[in-house]
């Protein structure tokens, strides 16, 4: 078996066209991303607010696109793909977070996977495999779906470097809870670190290939995804194993990757490397040998990221948790969108995020439809530097429309509405 391999560049607005090029290439992906079969690229919205670090940059995808097209991919074979969850509005977030002007401008289908796609049995997509998860047979008796048009798809996937309160770190592995799993994946955070291993065992069995490109030109440190510090780190992964690219993004974070629970079960069941001293590291040798010190999620948790630790694992899991598989669990929806997005966001978030703000990344985030880019890069990122326009109230109010959304398309109103409108008159 050939060692796993982590590409890691040190990168800049003016160069990052090119580095992410540079990039997918000494990771190999032509290797394992066929170009006769489909391929999603899975962005991450973790907020549907732009929040530096949280979400796919346009510059990510951007560099992503350009280098699949200049190495003879077929545009016409490539998507973007996002998923739903019941607190994040996916797409408020690619127009927020203009992920969508990048897509657009190529031409790209962009395929949101809760609207119109076929979902089938995971039985019936992995067969026997089934048999071997962790703990999805026992969060989901009945069984549950998965999209059907992954099977024998492509897969990169694109995250960022950053922390998060249920996970400790979120990168490749995790990205694939937004995509295979319905709006019932809440279900799986009491067990979330055997989740995802559970995900990538799926993972390899449906897809034709599967590869991840991950930007850390911010990295978020504190209770993410979305509560986070932003820091400038100017670098870019890649890699077509997903433990070994979380693992190293995770070490470059200051942390122990075998320390963190789903690192370790992957690499112990042989899903992929989880130890970087067993990595083949390529490109900037210097840049990964970087340790940033991060607190990591739990330092400095937020209210509701507390709360959460005390309901899926605290004191509050046998009076609490089991509402969150009923028909009230809406309750948990509303409050983390009146917590988050009416209140931490508007009033905390800018503070959090000044630094990050008036970097070169910001100023190209504010100017992003502005600018136009030569082979390399981004030669000019504009005077302007980003700011939030939905600070204060402004935010507070756009929150209360994303609140009626969390409440109209929680699943088990959905599920109410369903039984409502089949049942005899």
């Amino acid at each position: 078996m050939s060692k796993s391999k982590v590409a890691i560049l040190t990168t800049t607005p003016a160069t990052v066209l090119a580095d992410y090029h540079r990039l997918m290439n000494l990771a190999g992906y032509q290797d394992v991303i066929a170009k006769d079969a489909d391929t999603a690229l899975k962005v991450n919205i973790s907020w549907h607010f732009f929040y530096p670090g949280s979400s796919t940059t346009p510059w990510q995808l951007e560099g992503v696109i350009r280098a699949m097209k200049q190495d003879g991919y077929d545009p016409n074979l490539m998507h973007a793909c996002h998923n739903r969850t019941v607190v994040i509005d996916a797409h408020m977030g690619e127009r927020e977070n203009k992920q969508i002007n990048v897509v657009a401008a190529h031409g790209l289908r962009n395929v949101h996977l809760y609207e119109g796609e076929e979902w089938i049995n995971v039985r019936d997509a992995v067969g026997d495999l089934a048999d071997k998860f962790l703990v999805l047979n026992n969060v989901y008796p009945q069984g549950f779906n998965i999209p059907k048009r992954f099977i024998g798809e492509n897969i990169i996937h694109l995250p960022t470097v950053k922390t998060h309160i249920f996970t400790t770190t979120t990168g490749a592995m995790k990205n694939a809870f937004g995509g295979l799993l319905n709006e019932r994946r809440h279900w799986t955070h009491p067990v979330i670190h055997e989740t995802l291993v559970d995900l990538l065992m799926i993972q390899q069995k449906i897809h034709r290939g599967i590869f991840a490109v991950m930007d850390g030109t911010f990295a978020g440190d504190g209770p993410g995804p979305r509560c986070m510090i932003p820091y400038t780190k100017n670098v870019i992964l890649a890699s077509s194993d997903q433990v070994a690219i979380d693992a190293i993004a995770a070490k470059l974070m200051g942390m122990d990757p075998l320390s963190i629970k789903f690192i370790r079960l992957a690499h112990e069941l042989g899903l992929g490397c989880g130890d970087p001293r067993e990595i083949e590291m390529v490109g900037d040798l210097a840049a990964a040998q970087q340790n940033w010190h991060f607190d990591g999620p739990f330092k400095k948790m937020t209210f509701a990221s507390r709360m959460q630790h005390k309901i899926y694992w605290g004191p509050l899991k046998k009076p609490i948790e089991w509402s969150l598989k009923t028909v009230l669990a809406p309750w948990s929806y509303l409050a983390s969108v009146i917590y988050h997005d009416s209140f931490w966001y508007p009033f905390l978030g800018k503070k959090k995020m000044a630094e990050a703000l008036e970097s070169n990344w910001g100023h190209l985030f504010r100017n992003w439809e502005k600018l136009q880019p030569d082979a390399q890069g981004f030669p000019q990122v504009g005077e302007a530097a980003a700011e939030l326009q939905r600070t204060g109230l402004a935010a507070f109010w756009r929150s209360f429309a994303i609140l009626w959304t969390a409440f109209k398309e929680a699943p088990e109103i959905a599920a109410s509405r369903r039984r409502h409108a089949t049942a005899p008159k």
